[in-house]
């Protein structure tokens, strides 16, 4: 994995961090993961809806899957 950095809101951050207390995940990181993984999947590969379309990347085609 690479390590990169990202300002965001103060309000995104004590969002995330309440996640975590609460125990849904084990880091901020797994959260950001996350949330980045549905984004791509909805907007990039088009798996949200089943879409079909030999344009589009399926997660298994890049091995993200693996390391999220």
């Amino acid at each position: 994995m690479k390590l990169i950095t990202v300002k965001m809101p103060d309000l995104y951050v004590r969002g995330i961090d309440e996640l975590v207390k609460a125990g849904n995940y084990s880091s901020r990181s797994e959260v950001i993961r996350i949330a980045i993984r549905e984004l791509l999947k909805h907007e990039l590969w088009g798996e949200i809806h089943g879409e079909e379309n030999g344009a589009l990347l399926n997660l298994s085609q890049v091995g993200v899957e693996d390391e999220v």
